[in-house]
């Protein structure tokens, strides 16, 4: 992530489990690009950032991965578990708690 981005660097995991939520399945780099898109450029994750937390959001078994043929290059595809479904929810409700509690601050 670059420097101006060391805010997102605690809620990437939030931002990766409703991305997939969203999405149903996304592989590496396609995470990347929507995070990217969403935020008009402003959230750029490195590979050194996202795969160490895709790695340990799988052996926690909050995602699962699958490899699937696309046009003759393997890709390998992350997916929630039923527990990072459950878990994203929470979490989604812990950051929008958050988010609103940032706001009230922020606004007076």
């Amino acid at each position: 992530m670059k420097k101006k981005n060391e805010l997102y660097k605690g809620t990437l995991q939030n931002i990766i489990l409703k991305l997939l939520a969203s999405e149903v399945k996304m592989y590496g780099y396609q995470l990347t690009q929507r995070a990217k898109e969403l935020t008009a450029g402003e959230l750029e994750m490195t590979e050194g950032a996202l795969y160490p937390l895709l790695h340990k959001l799988e052996s926690d078994d909050i995602i699962y991965s699958q490899m699937q043929n696309v046009n003759g290059r393997d890709r390998k595809y992350y997916l929630l578990t039923e527990k990072g479904k459950r878990q994203q929810i929470s979490q989604e409700q812990e950051m929008k708690s958050y988010l609103f509690n940032l706001q009230t601050i922020f606004n007076i």
